[in-house]
């Protein structure tokens, strides 16, 4: 698979004065990434990635994740950003992926089980969003990656999870339609723009944000001209966001033993 892998610094760093050491795992449409992150999401091991597989079955994608989390180690929690809906650890959705093969697949308590620690898992959007919203009024995260991903916070908790993606934009096609990857090459980078800008209208008249961050792969070609309060955004915070499901106020969102760090109750 062509694995890029890149180890943890050992020695001088203290590294058991950081713990707990969170293993944030991004699994995207394009690439499957690892990443070591210390108690305030600094990134000090990885990111380790791979393409994503093009048959990418539960087993195929485990088997992937297993070798990238593989040096990273130690670490004593989980975290995944998965693209598409997810409940209490089990996937109900992956339309990058490919949803018949993924429905109801436990994720987070398979590789809470193959590796031994704690996982959790949201909505990748909603991973990527932890990192950057500033946790005040009504915030949301869109990614322009494979797809287009989707989180809304309030006052820096997770609202109900919304696949608007795949909701219509214009006419019969969907967001992800309109400003996904396969858009922007059928298009061009121009006439995606001008898709994105639509896309944005119709969120800030849904919506009425507070601040609107952009984040994904594809963000980067955005050309733009945007208000203040709306932000592009680093897409390693798909990664380094993965620490923040740990904070206590998002407790109650996993009331499952695999979920936690106390497994044992």
């Amino acid at each position: 698979m062509g694995i890029a892998v890149t180890r943890p610094a050992s020695g001088s760093t203290g590294r058991a004065l950081q713990e707990p050491l969170t293993l944030a795992i991004d699994i995207g449409g394009t690439h499957l990434k690892c990443g070591l992150l210390n108690p305030v999401g600094q990134l000090i091991g990885g990111p380790n990635r791979v393409n994503t597989p093009d048959e990418a079955s539960p087993k195929v994608v485990v088997s992937a994740l297993l070798d990238l989390a593989a040096p990273l180690a130690p670490f004593q929690r989980i975290s995944i950003g998965f693209p598409g809906v997810v409940r209490h650890g089990h996937v109900q959705t992956a339309p990058n992926l490919g949803t018949k093969m993924w429905r109801d697949y436990p994720l987070a308590p398979e590789l809470a089980k193959r590796l031994g620690k704690p996982a959790r898992m949201l909505n990748d959007a909603e991973v990527q969003g932890l990192g950057v919203i500033a946790g005040n009024g009504v915030e949301c995260v869109i990614t322009l990656g494979t797809g287009m991903g989707f989180a809304l916070f309030d006052d820096g908790r997770p609202a109900p999870h919304m696949e608007l993606a795949h909701h219509p934009l214009h006419k019969s096609s969907t967001y992800e339609d309109l400003v996904g990857v396969a858009a922007l090459r059928a298009a061009g980078k121009k006439r995606w723009n001008k898709r994105v800008q639509q896309a944005i209208d119709a969120i800030t008249n849904l919506l009425n944000y507070d601040v609107l961050y952009i984040g994904g792969g594809n963000a980067k070609h955005l050309t733009l001209t945007l208000p203040p309060n709306i932000k592009t955004v680093n897409n390693q915070a798909g990664i380094t966001g993965g620490v923040r499901l740990w904070d206590a106020k998002l407790d109650p969102l996993f009331p499952s033993a695999s979920e936690r760090l106390d497994p044992a109750g």
